[in-house]
């Protein structure tokens, strides 16, 4: 039996996390397992009813899980609070004490939504990255402070944390192209020096894998130049955090993009989009990220790859069929709403 904790969080969360259940539901009878599946609240809804982003009991579960499902959190309701209350703290927590320090945002190119893209297909065809964002130390967790006429935020990085991130993007590359593309600012940060000189220690472990460096000035300019260049890309949590969102406005909407944060015992898997409060209860965001975060959970979690295979390929029967939710929709193709794209894939599953 599998345990997962399930968390919809704000705004569309709970529309797309219903989405994702369903296939999990038809995964769990075609192939005969058995998730058990338990729900709480996070984020916003968390601060409206106890008053804090994430509660100490929802991490205990989260512990006791062998994987976390969360939808989305945030809105315009919280902004006002101050940044050490606000939903977003309630993931930063979830990383920190679940030790989820890889984040994997894979960025692919689906030939049915090539159109969809705001680069020439020339350009975006056959795309396949995979960017590997350290996910806690740097910027995000060192020391800050605001003193009201000048503010700063404290980069951090031990050898520890960059050789495993390191060794984690070598391996996944070792499983694709075999190219690592390590990404900083070595020319003027004392981290990125750190972070290069690691990094280059770690690739000697791997003879069969190409590493360059790349500034990320330039790796910004290269991923909308000449995407199809990179397959895997390892970063800091901060260069990661944007490179993944440029990487995946490759594709042509953020709704399509799953995401995977793992550590060495828990996991957790979300969408790349946000909350969006402006559709929120309206039956039009698209829940594929969503479901797409649970093949990578059946992969990465319970290495159930058959089973991960036949989700993603579902996602691309439906698409190829002409199915569009209004993200995505594209020379006058019909829109889905959210229940029916999900009711479609869950239909196109096969084992």
């Amino acid at each position: 039996m599998y345990k997962i904790l399930v968390l919809p969080g704000d705004g569309v969360g709970s529309e797309v996390v219903r989405e994702a259940l369903k296939v999990l539901k038809k995964v769990e009878s075609m192939a005969h397992l058995k998730f058990e599946t338990k729900e709480a609240v996070v984020g916003g809804a968390s601060i409206d009813a106890n008053g804090v982003p994430i509660t100490d009991e929802v991490l205990k579960t989260a512990k006791d899980s062998d994987a976390v499902l969360l939808g989305a959190v945030g809105g315009s309701k919280w902004d006002q609070l101050d940044y050490k209350v606000r939903p977003e703290q309630a993931l930063l927590r979830l990383r920190k004490e679940l030790g989820l320090y890889a984040n994997l945002r894979p960025a692919v190119i689906d030939s049915s939504l090539i159109d969809a893209s705001p680069l020439k297909k020339e350009i975006v065809e056959g795309v396949d990255i995979l960017v590997v964002r350290e996910l806690t130390g740097g910027i995000y967790f060192g020391d800050k402070k605001d003193e009201k006429d000048r503010a700063y935020d404290v980069e951090i990085y031990s050898t520890h944390e960059v050789e495993r991130i390191a060794v984690k993007a070598f391996e996944l590359a070792r499983k694709r192209k075999r190219k690592v593309t390590s990404v900083d600012k070595a020319n003027i940060l004392q981290s990125s020096v750190l972070w290069r000189r690691v990094v280059t220690e770690v690739g000697k472990r791997f003879p069969d894998v190409q590493l360059n460096h790349m500034y990320v000035d330039n790796c910004a300019m290269q991923l909308i130049r000449n995407p199809k260049q990179f397959d895997v890309i390892v970063t800091t949590n901060l260069f990661g955090d944007i490179l993944s969102d440029e990487a995946a406005m490759l594709t042509g909407s953020i709704g399509m993009l799953p995401s995977a944060s793992l550590g060495d015992h828990h996991a957790l898997y979300e969408p790349v989009h946000g909350s969006a409060p402006d559709i929120a209860g309206k039956n039009q965001v698209n829940p594929v990220a969503t479901i797409l975060s649970v093949a990578m959970m059946l992969k990465y979690t319970f290495q159930l790859y058959d089973l991960a295979h036949a989700v993603e390929q579902a996602v691309k029967d439906v698409l190829k069929e002409g199915h569009r939710t209004l993200d995505i929709a594209q020379n006058g193709k019909q829109t889905v709403s959210t229940n029916r794209m999900g009711d479609l894939i869950v239909e196109r599953i096969k084992h």
